[in-house]
């Protein structure tokens, strides 16, 4: 099995890095030629010339990319290059409708299409520790078990197509509600002037304790926002999520809190950092003069 690899992010590098070590990896492509002269360097595959290079080459492709016009925008370049028997694995967080309408575009030409985000962070993906949802028909899966299994410790079948993704849009809720959480409860912590040293071990293995909590509370305390996770990103997410909520003819308040905060902060220009720097937004909160409501 030949796969390839377009988007080579913070989360498809990882994966990427994966399948080479797996033997699977054959070549990659990303939008920016640097991430895939890096990755090349370091990994024994190839580089394509464009996506329809890539998918011509490979019976499976992987691709990892931010948003649902760069996932339409990488489909479409790759068709010259698609064919009958190929497989096309997204691992993006996108729209189901968006990867409902790109699926039944390329069945035409006999590829079969798995929507298969995954979770589990930067810190997953370069451990091949990711839980991917899938979504799609079980033989397509079946065929590429090797690939899930190179990438992640567990992978879910949960349906047709677009399965994967209202999945993965109700994680993104609870990160939403955790990361309020966490930042909130950290911050009077500290305001309390609690060590919290010795508060967050007893936190962590406690009835509260999460993967979230050990991988980023002691990052907030220490102003340490390096991105795991970017904010803008997981805006992006939770609009996605408000998207599936209309169809429900619902608003949940933890999304649109979160929503509502993380504008204020894009606003700031800290798209990039970590979703954890909300934080910041909390510890403002406390601090002399500014004690009101967010």
């Amino acid at each position: 099995m030949r796969v390839g690899v377009i988007g080579l992010g913070v989360m498809g590098r990882g994966m990427a890095a994966n399948l080479a070590q797996a033997g699977l990896l054959s070549t990659v492509w990303n939008r920016t030629p640097a991430r895939a002269a890096e990755f090349a360097a370091a990994h024994p595959v190839t580089i394509a010339g464009d996506p329809a290079d890539l998918a011509q080459q490979v019976d499976v492709v992987l691709t990892c990319v931010s948003a649902d016009e760069d996932l339409r925008a990488v489909v479409d370049a790759m068709m010259p290059g698609l064919g009958s028997g190929k497989i096309i694995i997204d691992t993006s967080t996108v729209g189901a409708d968006t990867v409902e309408a790109i699926a039944a575009v390329v069945a035409e030409e006999g590829v079969d299409f798995l929507d298969a985000p995954v979770t589990g962070g930067a810190e997953g993906a370069e451990a091949g520790t990711l839980q991917v949802m899938v979504g799609g028909e079980r033989d397509a899966l079946a065929r590429v078990e090797p690939v899930f299994n190179a990438i992640g410790s567990e992978f879910t079948h949960f349906g047709p197509i677009g399965s994967g993704q209202r999945a993965k849009a109700v994680n993104q809720v609870l990160a939403a509600g955790m990361v309020q959480a966490i930042s909130e409860a950290l911050a009077f912590a500290d305001a309390s002037g609690l060590d919290t040293d010795k508060l967050l071990p007893v936190l962590s293995g406690g009835a509260v304790g999460s993967r979230l909590l050990e991988r980023r509370g002691e990052r907030m305390l220490a102003g340490d926002f390096a991105p795991g996770f970017r904010l803008s990103l997981h805006h992006k997410d939770l609009q996605l999520c408000r998207r599936l909520l209309q169809d429900l003819n619902v608003n949940l308040p933890i999304v649109e809190m979160t929503v509502k905060h993380y504008e204020r902060l894009l606003e700031r220009d800290l798209g990039d950092e970590d979703m954890s720097v909300l934080y910041r937004l909390k510890r403002e909160l406390f601090e002399t003069g500014n004690r009101r409501s967010l």
